[in-house]
């Protein structure tokens, strides 16, 4: 019998590792237990031939196969698992984050009592609809000239800006008669650039959003156009709201220079066409100030006078009032003036505060509503409070959050325009301090506290410095705060006058504006004169529309006229 020895020839590429120690398995059941544990990792098979031992004689047997198929090692294949179909994900939706009303803590008053049945109004701009979110509603979107130049916007862009601008100010009337408000001064930036010398346009492409023209057909109280809103003047006119504007301080008719004078005109006429096409009465005036005093105030005040008497229009004319200021021309120059021209005067308290006049107040108010009666125009006054802690002119000429009590020379009837920071909140206050009106207590918002001005945190700052000079090092410490404090007092001369609603700060008395885009370019579009001093101004025309200023949308106009 021929002694032979089996070999295994391994068809892989990779020599099976040695296997020491005791046997993995020992019976077939221990075998399939352990197959149910093992990876599913392919095994490679390993077949079994029979060869000569060296030395013999080689018999040519048939070649078998021994496949180990007893049962199955863990070295045998074993099917390659079923691969699953992709089932798509589930897209995980974010839950929406529930936020709770903010409740206010609105402190009470102390009541006082008054025998004025007038109407309080407030200027330009909503503060709690300036803060909705996610759409804000106000009425002084505005843009800048490169703005214009650029081919995806242009003039179609800024035109769509007023159309949105008048579908805000409807919502605005809405919101003021639904909370007894109204009285309002409408923002000059309404329509931007529309009084420009070069980019300026008319406004019947706004007809529909300012006054529905065909009405007869239409029941009143629900004119509305497809969009869904009524027209701002169909709806002043059905509440019996007062509406008015206040041009900027550039508007100047007594200047010695034709561009700013010609600019003026531009600016009065844009606002007729407003008020016009809105279908409202004389009681919608415009107030300007006389202006600057160019050296010399009898010679401006006669330059004023041939420019209302030879170049304003008509309906010009019968809405131009004038308001006395804290600077250059108090209640005393303005009424010798008015009283020949038979043009109103709008008296403001806080002006004639810091400036005042002669004439009793009493006498004066008497002269002046005769000028409005004769006129056949509602009488209205301006109200503001100065901030705490004025001491100079500069100081008191910053208009404060609120005003606190009426004052007791008001005439009963009267219409108090409210010039306050915190617009309507401020007329809020007034109705609750004299119980003229119920207020909505969802619509009311906490005073903040008054802003120190950059003198006093300069005072404060030197007095915690010297104070800090005992202790060791704590001098130089409160120097460096005082600095800090100094920089930030700089910085806050403008902050303190934005809200935090975004709109742009304007000059003193000006109505507020937002840019709406993004882009940092000045434009110096013409000269027009400082309204206390004679020295030129950048400005478009006697406008001040050529030079709006971008700011945050986190800020808003902190002063309005």
């Amino acid at each position: 019998m021929v002694n032979k020895r089996k070999h295994a020839t391994r068809r892989a590429r990779t020599p099976e590792p040695a296997m020491t120690g005791p046997a993995l398995v020992g019976t077939p059941e221990e075998a399939r237990a352990l197959m149910r544990r093992v990876s599913a990792r392919k095994k490679r098979k390993v077949d079994y031939t029979e060869g000569p031992v060296a030395g013999e004689e080689e018999l040519e047997l048939p070649q078998e196969s021994h496949t180990d198929a007893g049962f199955e090692s863990p070295l045998t294949d074993i099917e390659e698992p079923a691969v699953e179909e992709d089932v798509p994900k589930k897209k995980r939706t974010r839950k929406k984050k529930v936020t709770e009303p903010v409740v206010y803590d609105i402190l009470p008053v102390e009541p006082k009592l008054t025998t004025f049945k007038g109407r309080l109004g407030y200027a330009c701009l909503n503060t709690v609809l300036r803060a909705m979110k996610p759409e804000p509603i106000f009425c002084s979107r505005t843009l800048r000239i490169d703005t214009i130049l650029k081919p995806d916007f242009g003039m179609d862009y800024c035109k769509e800006l007023g159309r949105k601008n008048a579908e805000d100010l409807a919502r605005l009337i809405q919101w003021n008669e639904e909370n007894n408000i109204r009285f309002l001064r409408v923002s000059s930036e309404l329509f931007p650039f529309a009084s420009h010398d070069k980019y300026g346009y008319t406004l019947e492409y706004a007809e529909k959003e300012l006054k529905v023209a065909d009405t007869s057909s239409q029941l009143k109280g629900t004119r509305t156009h497809s969009n869904g809103f009524e027209a701002a003047g169909d709806l002043a006119k059905r509440y019996g709201h007062r509406l008015t504007t206040h041009p900027g301080q550039f508007t100047q008719l007594g200047s010695p220079r034709d561009v700013v004078v010609d600019a003026a005109i531009r600016d009065l006429d844009y606002h007729c066409q407003m008020f016009r096409h809105m279908g409202l009465n004389q009681d919608s005036v415009m107030i300007i100030h006389m202006g600057g005093m160019f050296g010399d105030k009898t010679a401006t005040i006669e330059r004023f006078k041939e420019v209302y008497q030879t170049r304003l229009t008509d309906d010009m004319r019968a809405r131009l009032v004038l308001e006395n200021d804290e600077m250059c021309y108090n209640a005393d120059d303005l009424l010798p003036v008015c009283e020949e021209l038979e043009i109103p005067i709008v008296f403001d308290y806080h002006h004639n505060w810091i400036y005042p006049s002669q004439l009793p107040i009493p006498e004066l108010i008497s002269r002046i509503n005769k000028v409005w009666q004769r006129k056949g125009i509602k009488p209205k006054q301006h109200l503001s409070s100065p901030c705490p802690g004025a001491v100079s002119v500069m100081e008191k000429r910053k208009h404060a959050d609120r005003c606190y009590e009426l004052p007791p020379e008001l005439p009963d009837d009267m219409d108090l325009m409210i010039e306050a920071k915190d617009k309507e909140q401020a007329v809020f206050h007034l109705y609750r301090v004299y119980n003229l009106h119920p207020v909505k207590h969802e619509n009311l918002r906490p005073e903040k506290p008054a802003k120190p001005f950059p003198r006093m945190i300069k005072e404060e700052a030197a007095a915690a410095a010297e104070a800090g000079d005992e202790g060791k090092g704590g001098g130089a410490t409160l120097q460096k705060r005082a600095k800090r404090l100094r920089t930030n007092a700089a910085e806050s001369s403008t902050a303190s006058q934005v809200l935090e609603t975004g709109v742009s700060t304007e000059p003193k008395d000006l109505e507020d504006a937002a840019v709406v885009d993004e882009i940092d370019a000045p434009e110096t579009l013409g000269d027009a004169e400082s309204p206390h001093k004679g020295g030129p101004r950048s400005a478009a025309g006697a406008g001040r529309r050529g030079t709006s200023k971008r700011v945050s949308r986190k800020k808003a106009a902190g002063k309005g006229a």
